[in-house]
């Protein structure tokens, strides 16, 4: 079966009407209320192109030739995919859920004995639907809505939090903070931040000490085993509040030197990984040790789309075998396996019965894998990008930033 082919099948099969998330996202640095609209599923059947849709901003004739309609609101079809373009070029989105951004790694030298592990950032430029390089920030999150992303300067660990309008490409207003802070994440509804401080750049490289020695190049680099995190910021968004509060391990190699906190799906609380047992530690808004949210206490800090949208079902690891690839999707409350999804990694929830992974064709390099739209009850997959090359190592291989639109 050729891509169109699979394409049409695939849109067949899983292209239903759903109904809207009710996220009710208040754009809270611009002070817009974003508009929600009735989302139209269409079946297409492209015989002549592997791309499915495209997204671009057009005037609208109604309200005048000077506005125009942005690539976050662009709702005319449920699924936007290029299976042709990796990393993206064009707006890929399914449902209310779109590639806001992607990013790279490399390694960049800043002495003789260390480098940084460095990202650069894809943008969706919102008037054109096209992902447009950024290299002024190391850290970039989007808030639901798609027209505001906080972003950090490159010299981690740095004092202020920028606000940028993703339509202008202006920092609209910088929060500052009394100490380092080498990560930002909004909370589901936008309203707060939660950035993670650090007395040193988690992404610092050091020379290795080889016997043998590297190959003298960016392999001669490894990171940091010790971590240099101390807490973490609440930030209001409507009011730049920052409220810190200190967190230390009593555990030594309990974290990697990037460990980076995230909110509960509620925003009650936050979490951070674990290298070990139990994998997260939760902690309240002041910095206590508390419990897992009930259902989030089977959910595991390295699968990203955990909870779904009505909260009834979790995305769970790999279920997949040496020649196949699956993932599980579990009961929040109990653990439970209930279904077997493909995909090798769960990335994103689309709704309440499809999710967006990452994926390989099947007795592919595993390294080969593309973003594909999986779907509860299915065995088949929709690709909406290309794959990843299998040779390009970290300073190639582009990592997706979602969000809601």
């Amino acid at each position: 079966m050729n891509v169109d082919e699979l394409v049409r099948d695939s849109l067949r099969e899983q292209a239903a009407e759903q109904p809207p998330l009710d996220l009710g996202f208040a754009d809270r640095v611009l002070n817009v209320r974003r508009r929600r609209r009735t989302r139209r599923i269409a079946t297409v059947a492209a015989a002549t192109a592997a791309v499915v849709a495209v997204a671009v901003a057009v005037p609208l004739l109604e309200s005048g030739k000077d506005e125009v309609r942005l690539a976050s609101e662009m709702n005319e079809s449920d699924i936007i995919a290029h299976p042709d373009q990796s990393p993206p070029r064009d707006l890929i989105a399914a449902g209310d859920t779109a590639l806001a951004a992607y990013y790279t790694y490399s390694t960049v030298k800043t002495s003789k004995d260390t480098a940084v592990r460095q990202r650069t950032y894809r943008i969706l430029d919102q008037r054109n639907g096209k992902y447009v390089k950024d290299d002024r920030w190391s850290m970039v999150s989007v808030a639901p809505g798609m027209r505001t992303a906080a972003v950090l300067e490159r010299d981690l660990p740095v004092k202020r939090i920028g606000l940028l309008d993703l339509v202008t490409g202006e920092v609209d207003r910088w929060i500052p903070v009394d100490r380092g802070v080498a990560s930002v994440e909004f909370s589901s509804d936008g309203s707060k931040l939660v950035a993670t401080t650090y007395s040193k750049n988690p992404d610092l490289l050091t020379r290795a000490d080889y016997d043998s020695g590297g190959d003298g190049k960016n392999n001669d680099y490894e990171t940091d085993h010790s971590s240099h995190r101390t807490g973490f910021y609440v930030v209001d968004v409507d009011s730049w509040k920052a409220d810190w509060s200190k967190v230390t391990e009593d555990r030594e190699g309990l974290l990697n030197a990037r460990q980076d906190f995230s909110f509960s799906g509620e925003a009650q609380s936050v979490y951070t990984g674990l290298t070990m047992e139990p994998h997260q530690q939760y902690y309240d808004l002041k910095g206590n040790k508390v419990p897992a949210p009930p259902d989030e206490m089977y959910l595991h800090w390295s699968v990203e789309a955990r909870l779904s949208p009505d909260g009834k079902l979790a995305a769970g690891g790999f279920a997949g075998g040496a020649k196949t690839t699956a993932s599980w999707i579990l009961d929040p409350r109990t653990g439970k396996n209930l279904h077997k999804v493909r995909g090798q990694q769960l990335l994103a929830w689309v709704d309440n019965k499809r999710l967006i992974a990452w994926d390989i064709t099947p007795g592919d390099n595993e390294f080969h894998n593309a973003l594909v739209l999986v779907t509860i009850g299915s065995d088949k997959t929709l690709p909406l990008s290309g794959a990843r090359k299998g040779n390009d190592g970290a300073a190639g291989r582009w990592n997706p930033v979602f969000a809601t639109r």
